[in-house]
């Protein structure tokens, strides 16, 4: 494991915010897999791109858990699953928000250590 690796650090910020960022798509207006990859990629400036093999997964375990529902509906005569957050989903991406935004602190403190020494 290489940690000066900035693709490294890049993987671990994508794996940890997917589901965060699939969770604040649907908070606005349900939406079906594409869309949401694409949604998550428009509102991350493509910081966060999630591939097929990780939105449909994420989405099964959010569907188990009662995050979300889905439907199928029928666009250019294709069948698609169009997922809609539950009031649990709701919530959970506000618990998310709060914990986010705590941690955004620490980082924020982080960088001006690094940016303090830098300057010495």
């Amino acid at each position: 494991m290489d940690y000066t690796d900035r693709e490294y650090w890049n993987g671990i910020i994508k794996m940890c915010l997917s589901k965060f960022f699939i969770l604040r798509v649907l908070y606005t207006q349900p939406m079906h897999g594409y869309e949401i990859a694409r949604t998550v990629a428009e509102v991350t400036r493509g910081c966060c791109t999630p591939t097929e093999g990780t939105i449909y997964p994420v989405l099964r375990e959010f569907e188990e858990g009662g995050y979300v529902t889905s439907s199928l509906e029928i666009a250019g005569g294709r069948e698609r699953k169009v997922y809609t957050l539950t009031p649990k989903g709701q919530e959970a991406f506000r618990v998310a928000v709060e914990a986010w935004r705590e941690v955004t602190n620490y980082i924020l403190q982080a960088v001006k250590v690094q940016e303090n020494n830098d300057q010495l």
